[in-house]
C-alpha cells in the first residue's frame, strides 16, 4: 500500500471516527401515564414514578448519573411543573436507584430513605455478588430525612406511604404505597418475569425476600397496579406469579443441596423448562442457583 494511500485512510478515519461517535443516540426516558398526577418514567437503570401535580414534583428513585440530562429534559416537559422535584424517595441504596440524588438534591429537592440507606451510601459497599466497590456517596447525595419503620406524605391530592421490609434485596428496602390511587411502587423487591438480583453482602436474603413478598400482596388487591424495580407495569397475578416461582425453586435448589448435590451439579440439571424464560434478564439462571445456594449454605 504506497503512502498516499496510507495518508487518505488516516484522513479518513479522522473523518469518520467523530461521525460515528455522534451518531450514537442519546439517553432516552420513556413515560407512561398511570393514575391521577403518577407518571412511570423510564430510562436504564431502576423504574422512576413521578407525582406531578399542584404540589409540585415527587420522585421514587432516580436512575443512573448518566440518564442525568434525559431526566432533566423530561420533567421539564410536565405541564404543572413550574419547579424542580421537591422530594425524591429511595426505594434503597444501589446505584441504579440513587444515582441522581446529588443532581436533584442540588437544585433543592429533598431526598428521603429507610436509615439504612443512608448508612450504606455514606459508607461505600462492596457488592461481593458482581465483585464491585461502591465508593461513598457525596454528603449532597445522602438522604437527609430517614425512617426506621415507615413515614407518609401527603401530596398532590394523594397520601403516599413509604414503607420499610426487612432484609429482602438490601436490609434498607422500602415500598411506596400510593393510597387513593391504588399504586405500589416495589422497588427491587419485584422484578417482572425476571429472576430477582438479592444482595447478600448487604443485608439481603432469600427467605426475608419472599416474606416481603408476601405481605406486598396481603396489602394490595387485583386493581392495584404494581411497579416493580425492573420491568413493565405489572398486576397483582404477575405478583403472585413471581411469589410462585420464589417459592418453587428456593425449595428445588435447597432440596438438591440437602441431598448433596453441588452447586454445579444443580446448575447442569436446570430448574426445568417452566422457570427458562426467567433467566433472561440481569441475573442468569446460575446467578439465581448460586444465589439460593450462597443464602442457604
Amino acid at each position: 500500500m504506497n503512502s498516499l494511500i496510507c495518508r487518505t485512510l488516516v484522513v479518513l478515519a479522522l473523518i469518520v471516527a467523530p461521525a460515528l461517535a455522534q451518531a450514537e443516540p442519546a439517553p432516552q426516558v420513556s413515560v407512561q401515564a398511570l393514575r391521577g398526577p403518577l407518571q412511570l418514567l423510564q430510562g436504564k437503570g431502576g423504574n422512576v414514578v413521578a407525582s406531578v401535580g399542584r404540589d409540585g414534583i415527587l420522585l421514587v428513585d432516580s436512575d443512573y448519573p448518566e440518564m442525568r440530562a434525559a431526566y432533566e429534559s423530561v420533567v421539564s416537559e410536565f405541564a404543572e411543573a413550574s419547579l424542580m422535584p421537591g422530594f425524591v424517595i429511595n426505594t434503597h441504596w444501589h446505584f441504579d436507584h440513587t444515582g441522581n440524588n446529588e443532581f436533584w438534591a442540588g437544585r433543592g429537592a429533598i431526598v428521603l430513605a429507610h436509615e439504612n440507606v443512608r448508612a450504606r451510601m455514606a459508607a461505600g459497599q462492596r457488592i461481593d455478588a458482581l465483585d464491585m466497590q461502591v465508593e461513598a456517596s457525596p454528603p449532597i447525595a445522602l438522604p437527609i430525612i430517614t425512617f426506621d419503620d415507615s413515614l407518609a406524605l401527603h401530596f398532590n391530592g394523594d397520601t403516599i406511604e413509604v414503607k420499610h421490609y426487612p432484609a429482602g434485596h438490601t436490609d434498607g428496602d422500602s415500598v411506596v404505597f400510593y393510597a387513593q390511587e391504588n399504586v405500589v411502587h416495589t422497588g427491587d423487591l419485584f422484578f417482572k418475569d425476571r429472576y430477582p438480583f438479592i444482595d447478600l453482602s448487604s443485608g439481603g436474603s432469600i427467605a426475608g425476600y419472599i416474606n416481603n413478598v408476601e405481605a406486598i400482596l396481603a396489602r394490595i388487591d387485583d386493581d392495584t397496579l404494581v411497579v416493580p424495580g425492573h420491568g413493565n407495569i405489572a398486576t397483582r397475578a404477575d405478583l403472585e406469579r413471581f411469589l410462585g416461582m420464589l417459592q418453587s425453586t428456593t425449595t428445588a435448589v435447597q432440596g438438591a443441596l440437602d441431598k448433596g448435590m453441588s452447586v454445579e451439579e444443580i446448575t447442569a440439571l436446570t430448574l426445568g423448562a417452566k422457570w427458562a424464560a426467567w433467566g433472561k434478564g440481569f441475573i442468569d439462571e446460575p446467578a439465581w442457583i448460586a444465589t439460593i445456594a450462597a443464602d442457604y449454605q
